[in-house]
């Protein structure tokens, strides 16, 4: 397979006519092979980032009064698209993209005792086969993904096995050999978390069957109706035939989910609700995943980007690092790092951000390192259903980038951290707090342009250099606290904290003396002379690297 690497070429993006050089960012090279183990990811929610195609707006007769940030809004495919094409996520150091599902969700809305809710998070499956029109179609499915590829960004979708959406009166229960609509989860142990239902009325697949089964009454009705049932059943008989399978739901779906990957080259998969389904699924998700990627690449030559594996991230809820390998359920511990996981997301991270740098940079290294050696973790500071994020007022934006982007393991970017997107929402309940519309209208104020360009000197440093996610961490020195990262042949060496003006800088044995490094982050170089190096800037970081 050929190996991609994405140059940048130099340059400044300068906001404003009369810009200081704090409101200049010069862009470095990338010279190393992408890592997922270092990826910098931006999560959105489709429907909630920015309007590409107003014309898809409404559809399925969505025309129920919902409660304050819980209808659609038009944020689709074609939004994302067009900030790809526009280099939003290149300036922001954006190596992979996750948005919430885009598959066709329940038509109707339902009240979970929020208030009145469409589907516009996208975890309301009713059909796997085919995309939801407020999010777009197939062609627009498919440009999206050739245009992160054309810009090195690799393309995680989010996928649902869990459960069905809810029953309403347009969207009908599927059969009793296919989901389970009681009990609802008690959260005790490991039945009482898998084999029930979330939430009421959230019917659950039953993914512990393995008997054969026809498919659900109300889906055969929908595809007759829409005149695509030959052909969904010729694919059907097509899969189960070559791969000796029993037609049990989680086949079903299993053979939907990774047709994304045969056909348009997903690069890998965020899975939902993973403590909920038996992780021998996930594992068997993970083996035909691998295979339909493989198939594509076969197939797609010309537009593969480098030969890693299909990658799976998981959202095993309240999984922490400190968990390491096990997740506990109270009767019993899981390792799903051994059942097709390669990450899993932090849920600890928020609370290990309130720690200085050194304690969180040091233990994240080491369990990186060694308990979760070959593995990774995915860490956030604010996400679409965590209620109690890192910093939720948004009081310390500058520290929340610097602490994600520099902390060992994956960075999870959520739709307006970057740009301080409130996350306390007057008149919402429950989590639709945390769901507002991108906040576009903010770009030109003073304040979310410096903040930003903060997030974009940091993004592109880690994107270009994978041994800040994925190397090994040694601290330099305390006072000013300085700390290197290797990975291979990347070497970075940091400073934060440190005086504004002229400041002497030691790099240790990371760069010989006489070697010219330069600060990514105010874009000056300098000379090692005796293991250190002295910057002048009007910055209290430095970014070196060679």
């Amino acid at each position: 397979m050929k190996q991609l690497f994405v140059i940048f070429l130099l340059s400044f993006l300068v906001f404003g006519c009369n810009s200081k050089s704090s409101e200049v960012i010069k862009k470095t090279t990338e010279a190393q092979p992408f890592v997922w183990e270092a990826a910098n990811v931006y999560f959105m929610l489709t429907d909630r980032f920015y309007n590409g195609n107003t014309k898809n707006d409404l559809n399925y007769d969505r025309t129920k009064e919902p409660a304050k940030l819980r209808g659609f809004m038009g944020g689709d495919m074609a939004g994302i698209t067009k900030k790809i094409k526009e280099g939003y996520f290149d300036d922001l150091g954006v190596n992979a993209i996750w948005f919430s599902p885009v598959l066709e969700q329940i038509h109707d809305s339902t009240d979970e005792g929020t208030g009145n809710t469409y589907a516009f998070h996208g975890y309301w499956t009713k059909d796997w086969t085919q995309f939801d029109a407020n999010f777009g179609t197939e062609a627009d499915f498919k440009e999206l993904i050739e245009t992160a590829h054309k810009h090195g960004i690799r393309i995680l979708m989010d996928v649902v096995l869990n459960h069905t959406g809810p029953v309403t009166e347009k969207d009908p229960v599927w059969d009793n050999t296919w989901v389970r609509t009681e009990p609802s989860c008690k959260f005790k142990s490991y039945d009482s978390s898998v084999n029930c239902t979330l939430v009421k009325n959230l019917p659950d697949v039953l993914t512990n069957s393995n008997e054969s089964v026809a498919l659900p009454a109300p889906l055969v009705e929908k595809w007759k109706a829409e005149g695509r049932y030959e052909e969904e059943m010729k694919e059907l008989d097509n899969f189960f035939q070559k791969t000796g399978l029993t037609k049990n739901p989680k086949n079903y779906i299993i053979k939907w989910l990774t047709d994304y990957v045969r056909e348009y080259g997903v690069d890998g998969y965020r899975v939902d609700t993973v403590k909920h389904v038996e992780e021998s699924v996930w594992d068997e998700l993970n083996k035909y995943a691998q295979i339909a990627f493989a198939d594509w690449k076969k197939a797609n030559p010309e537009t593969v980007l480098d030969d890693k594996d299909f990658f799976m991230l998981g959202e095993l809820y309240g999984y922490s690092i400190d968990h390491k390998r096990f997740y506990n359920f109270g009767d019993q511990k899981v390792d799903y790092f051994a059942n097709g996981f390669d990450n899993l997301i932090n849920f600890q991270f928020k609370y290990d951000a309130k720690k200085d740098y050194e304690s969180i940079f040091s233990k994240y290294d080491n369990i990186l390192h060694n308990d979760l050696k070959g593995k990774s973790v995915m860490n956030y500071i604010s996400s679409h259903d965590d209620g109690n994020p890192f910093d939720k007022a948004r009081t310390k934006p500058y520290e929340s980038a610097t602490k994600l982007l520099l902390t060992p393991g994956i960075s999870q970017i959520y739709y307006g951290d970057e740009t301080k997107r409130p996350l306390i929402i007057e008149g919402t309940n429950g989590d639709a707090t945390l769901r507002s519309f991108m906040n576009w209208d903010k770009m030109n104020d003073t304040d979310t342009k410096a903040l930003l360009l903060h997030w974009q000197k940091l993004g592109q440093f880690r994107k270009a250099h994978p041994a800040i996610g994925a190397g090994r961490h040694t601290m330099l020195s305390k006072s000013p606290y300085t700390f290197s990262r290797t990975y291979n042949n990347d070497t970075v060496v940091v400073a934060l904290d440190v005086a504004k003006g002229k400041k002497q800088i030691s790099v240790g044995k990371q760069f010989t003396d006489g070697t010219t490094i330069t600060d990514h982050y105010s874009g000056k170089t300098a000379t090692v002379e005796n293991g250190k190096v002295t910057i002048d800037s009007e910055f209290s970081i430095v970014l070196l690297h060679e």
